[in-house]
């Protein structure tokens, strides 16, 4: 079992920054590969970022250019910086450990975390 943990979101305004973190904890041993997914109220979860056990990475066009992905396997945790935030960025951000990236397929999920983008 893997438990994922998320935080750093917020309220924040158009253009502001965030950085949401993902701790991992239990059979971390089996993670190698991890995505940040995010789901808008009445919408489908999609995809945002992955990173790889090798460090390589995967945006989501909407997100390229604004969004960075990155590990610290010290602390087994998970980063997603997001810079000039946009109301349609709203949404609940969850993490996950993922099985295969191309394509995403998640093996465990963390509780959310709420973003909000005021205009």
């Amino acid at each position: 079992q893997v438990q994922l943990v998320e935080s750093g979101g917020g309220l924040v305004q158009a253009g502001g920054s965030l950085r949401l973190s993902c701790a991992a904890s239990g059979s971390i041993f089996s993670i190698n590969n991890m995505g940040w997914y995010r789901q808008a109220p009445g919408k489908q979860r999609e995809v945002v970022a992955t990173i790889t056990n090798a460090g390589g990475t995967i945006y989501a066009d909407s997100v390229k250019g604004r969004f960075t992905i990155s590990r610290d396997r010290a602390k087994n945790t998970v980063y997603l910086q997001i810079n000039s935030l946009k109301p349609e960025d709203t949404a609940v951000y969850y993490c996950a450990s993922l099985l295969t990236v191309v394509p995403p397929r998640p093996s465990y999920w963390g509780q959310g975390t709420q973003v909000t983008v005021s205009s």
